[in-house]
């Protein structure tokens, strides 16, 4: 048998055995797929799972969220982060409607052009939804390919992506490109974890260079972490007469378009905290 074929029918029987029964995979559902695969950029599982669900519960249909005033929809996000996120599946949703009449499209390029879709996405949504053999290479995968061929690129380089994409590609025509995307996602958050991968009930156990090599824990290759900087701020609790507290909208990236107090760089005294609320318009 074929390297890439025992590896992808490992993957597909190992899969079939061990998923996680979670809410997205009862559906191939474009829109819920969608929903999920934003919805897990920088979450975990666990704690998105009843998020998935309210928002669901509450935007079951593409129509009904592009429908949705943004702050609803930034409601039901609270709490998950990178709030630009929410937006763009906003603003993606009403292109979804405008444009494509409320139907998913299935070639890449169209998903692609959504708004808040990257490539990663994009690959799950065509494999996932559609069965269509395009890789979707994220944080998992590439850990799980690095490990598989003693792979010493720096995890987040272009080389990295270009390595795991065409090994994928390699993957997908001996696979349902669905169940294959999917297993690799699982395999990465499962057993090939990022500190000590479980290898004694790895399903490509027996084809793992880095295995055969005791390196392991060695890969991914990362950058040393950014060192860690420490702001001051100074929070100003603004309110009028009657009690109304005053709160701007966030413009970071973060937490783009959530409400918070005045919020000043550094520390300030009292009258440049005065003199900041004058150019707000406001008499302290």
């Amino acid at each position: 048998m074929a390297y890439y074929e025992k590896i992808a029918i490992s993957l597909t029987k190992w899969y079939k055995l061990n998923q996680r029964n979670l809410p997205w995979r009862k559906t191939k559902d474009p829109y819920l797929i969608w929903i999920s695969e934003i919805m897990a950029q920088q979450t975990r599982i666990a704690a998105l799972i009843p998020y998935y669900e309210r928002f669901i519960a509450q935007f079951p249909q593409v129509q009904i969220l592009a429908r949705a005033e943004i702050d609803e929809v930034l409601a039901l996000w609270a709490g998950l982060g990178y709030y630009s996120r929410a937006h763009n599946l906003h603003k993606a949703a009403i292109k979804l409607v405008e444009e494509y009449k409320g139907v998913f499209p299935q070639d890449i390029k169209a998903i692609r052009s959504l708004p808040g879709i990257g490539e990663y996405t994009a690959g799950a949504i065509a494999s996932i939804s559609f069965g269509k053999p395009s890789p979707a290479v994220d944080g998992n995968v590439k850990r799980v390919y690095a490990r598989l061929m003693l792979d010493q690129s720096e995890v987040a380089s272009k080389d990295m992506k270009q390595h795991a994409t065409i090994f994928v590609s390699k993957l997908m025509p001996h696979a349902d490109p669905s169940i294959l995307t999917q297993s690799l996602m699982e395999l990465g958050a499962l057993v090939c974890i990022p500190r000590n991968p479980d290898c004694l009930i790895c399903p490509l156990a027996d084809v793992c260079k880095a295995k055969k090599e005791h390196r392991q824990e060695e890969l991914p290759i990362k950058q040393a972490a950014a060192r860690k900087t420490t702001e001051r701020k100074t929070l100003l609790l603004v309110h009028d007469m009657a009690g109304n507290v005053l709160l701007k909208k966030r413009k970071e990236r973060l937490l783009y378009g959530m409400y918070q107090y005045v919020l000043l760089d550094g520390h300030c005294s009292e009258k440049e905290c005065a003199d900041e609320l004058m150019t707000m318009g406001l008499k302290p």
